[in-house]
């Protein structure tokens, strides 16, 4: 409601009230779920702070809440997290590794996960073969898939040394190559259905980056908690949406 001077001179003055009744201005100890705290007669509401945090989801693990047949998901890796249950922002395939955002703020999420909004997603694929101008042109205008055309993407072809430093054998890595590919949509697998669609199957697909939240050296089944600057830039880039940062 104010800054902390602020509110020594709303205090000075009069304007707030504790249980109706004027607390001393030498400060009180309050229960912000008990007590009823006003400002000129108006109820303030106790601050609730949501949780956002960055999963590194490693490939074979599920972003399901429970697996009936008993396979690990990404809530398996977050139980340290604390209460309350987080659900994740969009989804990864089984397959798919990389970033993974997870939170307990459901209005924030739906916007990010929303295609009206556009919040872009990055992604680097070890694809089959080599990707020639015609095939990055394609990507870049649009694919027509089996559930329409897609929005154009920004791609490009990575040099293939990086291909081998990804864990690809010499031997193994001879006919692949690398895309950066960063999309404005989030249909089912469609980045692995994209590449497909222009003859370049997807060997290893990872998430680097979803919207300004980046993966960087998270290690692979690790996650941290966002910082609020990073909390806040996914609010703008969800259309200016503004959220509470939390933790």
């Amino acid at each position: 409601m104010a800054s902390r001077r602020a509110a020594d001179t709303l205090i000075a003055d009069g304007a707030v009230r504790v249980n109706g009744r004027v607390p001393p201005v030498t400060g009180l100890m309050i229960d912000p779920a008990a007590d009823d705290i006003t400002i000129d007669g108006e109820t303030v509401e106790p601050l609730k702070l949501h949780r956002h945090l960055a999963l590194h989801k490693p490939p074979g693990v599920l972003v399901t809440a429970r697996d009936p047949q008993g396979r690990p998901t990404v809530f398996d890796l977050v139980r340290g997290a604390g209460p309350p249950r987080l659900f994740a922002v969009g989804r990864l395939d089984a397959a798919t590794s990389g970033l993974l955002l997870l939170t307990d703020d459901g209005v924030l999420a739906n916007r990010l996960a929303h295609p009206r909004h556009k919040v872009p997603k990055e992604y680097l694929a070890v694809v089959q073969g080599v990707p020639g101008g015609q095939d990055l042109r394609a990507l870049r205008e649009g694919v027509l898939l089996d559930d329409g055309r897609t929005l154009p993407a920004e791609v490009e072809l990575i040099p293939s040394p990086r291909t081998r430093l990804r864990g690809h054998a010499a031997g193994s890595a001879r006919g692949l190559s690398e895309v950066r590919l960063v999309i404005r949509e989030g249909r089912n697998r469609q980045v692995r259905r994209m590449l497909e669609a222009v003859g370049h199957p997807v060997r290893e697909l990872t998430r680097t980056a979803f919207g300004p939240v980046r993966l960087g050296r998270l290690r692979a089944g690790g996650w941290r908690r966002l910082r609020p600057t990073e909390v806040a830039a996914l609010a703008r880039a969800s259309d200016g949406f503004d959220v509470e940062a939390g933790y």
